[in-house]
């Protein structure tokens, strides 16, 4: 019977710890019926397992709270302050009894008359009572949602919490021997078997660190979820109006930092109300809305968890904090005139120092922010105060996510060691590296990688350290950190070390308060190493690493490569059967097409392939043979289709700027080099031209041709190479500048494309075999030597 009762006072400790939180929040908005359905659930549940184990106090209490919800549930009564009220009282004795329960084993004697008479509300509506079936309290039905509900309970199981931090503590232990044993094995010689063997144990124990670690972690949330009772008791206690909201309840903190930050938070939760929220006639006096705002949020940075308070409330008053430890002897008005204005506010800090007026049952004593300080100090944490006067105050708590394990990159920098989080770093560069450029700009260092600027910090600076005499520049290396969301910098350091699982510990409060280090950790060399707080040492070097203003910048970088591959011609790379590299425009391929050996055939002294049920042209002499399947280049010039046999595709790649043309027409346009290596061209003209009837000899050399009526791309595609080819310039209607010499007009029956010429010569191309006119010359697109032949009498130029 212990353990079940240990098992109830475990789970209701938890139930009740949600249930203060989620009545407050569905009071703030009584149509959210899933809310209610879960405090409904909650206090279901309670009933269910008191009654079980013969507690008549708690079965009583939890059935008045049930009740009472339920009528809400079914529309017999409106939800009100009195009702949150009434079911918030039986919360607290609920939670008093298990107390009791806990220290003596057994429920007390009593009587909760009073508690579940405050519950009465307005009496159920006498016509819906009438109309609703009437259903014995004892034997209610059950709703699906709850049994299912408590069905989910059975996949978990409770485990002490000592027998889990001795699990994490051996877990620990074996971390550190692993890496005394990767130290010896490396100073050793050991063959590669052993090390093998101790790789694969080295896996296994990281794997057992990881599940370990994330049975420690909790949702934030559960350290929320009190608060929004505490605000609402307290604000009805001082007469103001608090709206109060949380958000980053999904990050996840170690059980034990959660337990140490508890009572801190919720200080300085209360000190925002009491201190920092103004009375309802000094916000109106002020112009502020009569409903002050509470924030409380959580967001992981790095290997640190970061939690803010922020009100909207009157803020602090440097000045007004002097003047108050001038008063209290805590300071000397000498050393009040060399404060800075955030060591004034470091003065809420001190032992004994409160800003309340007289003393109270909730604030005045003096025993308030130094204990949150002092204990947030003890976990390797920092505070820090962000104020505006007159508009409200930031309290952020940074703490480490986790006081065990964590992946460790080591460097060093001034001939230390020191150690920096692994989920903090992007990305690792020698500054030797070809892809990283350092620029000094206005006082400060840029470090270009790949074309992205990072802020670059140098660790011997941050740290005012002189670099070590051994120190090789062959050596140095950049570490790309990310710090937090939008942010990011480089850090150089003179080496990178190893990776290691590294056990973290806190530092010393005297090295905490510098900021620059999360913690201190013993690798595997025995030599104590502290851990580099990311985040500290962007704060230090005062520089701004926030990526908002660089991201425009790298946006417009992409958007003008974007442009340029737009712009630019894509070359389709693929290799012949005979193992042969070649290339050919991406804008001439319909597609690839992979097709049975049997699908191709001969017919008529040409070969075709059969693909669905339509018949192609095969740009082949003879069928491929001893290839189960066959791809094939769709060639497609906006009418007519084909097929050109390969063995497989390579790659897509940028056409270079520079073509070697072929030294005469042919299946070969010209020759590129790609990759340092020279690639063959096919000609789709060509291709074309024989398959439309025949090949015809190369034209000469002429000026600028303008393209006019290139509606399908046939132009561009595939006229404009051949004209390169031939030695000519091309341009569209639409391009602007230096004035044309001849202008191609393409049209389907060889009539004028009806573009504006002016005096320039006409030539006419046309899509079909024979014109459709007898008005005028025209030349079949695909005729390549009566087109040269036209374009030598129009302008000249020939190259023979």
């Amino acid at each position: 019977m212990d353990d079940l009762l240990n098992d109830f006072l475990a789970e209701t400790s938890e139930i009740l710890a949600d249930a203060g939180g989620a009545l407050v929040v569905w009071e703030a908005d009584p149509a959210d019926r899933a809310q209610l359905d879960s405090i409904f659930r909650m206090m279901h549940t309670i009933k269910g397992s008191s009654g079980f184990l013969a507690l008549p106090r708690v079965t009583a209490l939890s059935h008045a709270a049930e009740e009472a919800l339920d009528q809400v549930r079914r529309g017999h009564r409106a939800p009100d302050a009195a009702l949150v009220t009434g079911v918030l009282a039986i919360v607290d004795r609920l939670s008093m009894l298990c107390e009791r329960l806990a220290s003596e084993g057994a429920e007390p004697a009593g009587e909760d008359g009073d508690v579940i008479a405050s519950l009465s509300g307005d009496a159920p509506d006498p016509v819906q009572a009438d109309a609703a079936p009437a259903v014995p309290a004892a034997i209610r039905m059950r709703r699906d949602d709850d049994i299912i509900t408590e069905l989910q309970g059975w996949r978990s199981i409770r485990v002490p919490l000592p027998l889990l931090d001795s699990v994490m503590t051996g877990v620990t232990d074996i971390v550190l021997a692993r890496n005394e044993f990767a130290r010896m094995l490396r100073e050793s010689g050991a063959d590669a078997a052993l090390i093998g063997a101790f790789d694969r144990l080295s896996d296994s124990i990281a794997g057992m660190r990881q599940s370990v670690s994330q049975m420690r972690m909790q949702r934030i949330d559960k350290l929320f979820a009190p608060l929004p009772r505490i605000v609402r008791d307290l604000a009805q206690e001082l007469g103001k109006k608090v709206h109060f909201d949380t958000s980053g309840g999904e990050v996840e903190l170690d059980r034990e930092m959660m337990e140490n930050i508890r009572d801190p938070l919720i200080h300085i939760v209360r000190n925002a109300i009491d201190h920092g929220i103004e009375a309802l006639d000094e916000r109106v006096a002020a112009g502020k809305d009569i409903t002050a705002t509470i924030r409380v949020s959580a967001r992981q940075s790095g290997n640190q968890i970061e939690i803010e308070v922020r009100d909207d409330g009157r803020g602090l008053s440097p000045d007004a904090l002097v003047a108050k430890a001038i008063a209290n002897r805590l300071l000397s008005a000498a050393d009040a005139r060399t404060l800075t204005p955030a060591e004034k506010l470091e003065l809420i800090f001190r032992p004994g120092f409160s800003t309340a007026a007289q003393i109270t049952e909730i604030s005045g004593r003096g025993v308030g922010m130094d204990i949150v300080k002092a204990n947030v100090e003890k976990i390797g944490g920092l505070v820090e105060l962000r104020n505006e006067e007159g508009r409200g105050l930031s309290v952020l708590l940074r703490v480490p996510m986790t006081l065990t394990i964590i992946s460790g990159l080591m460097v060093r920098a001034a001939g230390q060691y020191f150690a920096i989080p692994r989920g903090s770093v992007r990305e690792i560069l020698l500054e030797t590296n070809d892809s990283v450029r350092i620029e000094r700009l206005g006082g400060g260092e840029i470090a270009t990688v790949r074309g992205e600027q990072f802020p670059l910090l140098r660790l011997e600076d941050v740290l005012a350290r002189q670099r070590g005499d051994d120190d090789d520049v062959d050596d140095r290396a950049l570490v790309i950190i990310r710090p937090g969301q939008g942010q990011s910098y480089a850090l150089s350091v003179a080496a990178i070390h190893d990776h290691e699982e590294l056990v973290i510990k806190p530092a010393a409060p005297m090295i905490m308060a510098t900021g620059l280090y999360a913690g201190t950790t013993l690798p595997d060399n025995g030599r104590p190493v502290l851990l580099l707080d990311v985040q500290g040492l962007l704060a230090a070097s005062g520089v701004d690493a926030g990526e908002a203003g660089r991201s425009q910048d790298r946006a417009d970088e992409r958007e003008a490569q974007a442009e340029r591959a737009r712009n630019a011609t894509q070359l389709l790379l693929f290799r012949e059967a005979d193992g042969r590299t070649r290339g050919v425009r991406l804008s001439v391929i319909e597609r690839v097409e992979e097709v049975p050996q049997s699908a191709l055939f001969e017919s008529g002294g040409a070969v075709r392939v059969q693909v669905g049920d339509e018949i192609f042209p095969v740009h082949a002499a003879t069928v491929p043979a001893g290839e189960a399947a066959v791809k094939l280049l769709r060639l497609y010039d906006g009418d007519t289709v084909i097929c050109y046999p390969i063995a497989a595709v390579i790659d897509i790649v940028r056409l270079p700027d520079v073509v070697e043309p072929a030294s005469a027409p042919g299946l070969i346009a010209g020759v590129v080099l790609v990759g340092g290596e020279p690639v063959e061209l096919i000609d789709p003209f060509w291709i074309m031209e024989c398959h439309a009837g025949g090949r015809t000899a190369v034209a000469g050399r002429a000026p600028l041709c303008r393209l006019a009526g290139d509606t399908d791309g046939w132009g561009e595609n595939f006229l404009a190479p051949l004209l390169r080819g031939a030695g000519y310039r091309v341009a569209t209607a639409a391009d602007a500048g230096e004035e044309a010499d001849v202008m191609l007009c393409l049209t389907e029956s060889g009539q004028g494309c009806g573009h504006d010429a002016g005096d320039l010569p006409v030539i006419c191309l046309r899509s079909a075999v024979v014109s459709a006119s007898s008005e005028g010359a025209s030349v079949y697109r695909y005729d390549r030597a009566g087109l040269l032949a036209a374009l030598r009498r129009k302008v000249g130029g020939a190259r023979s």
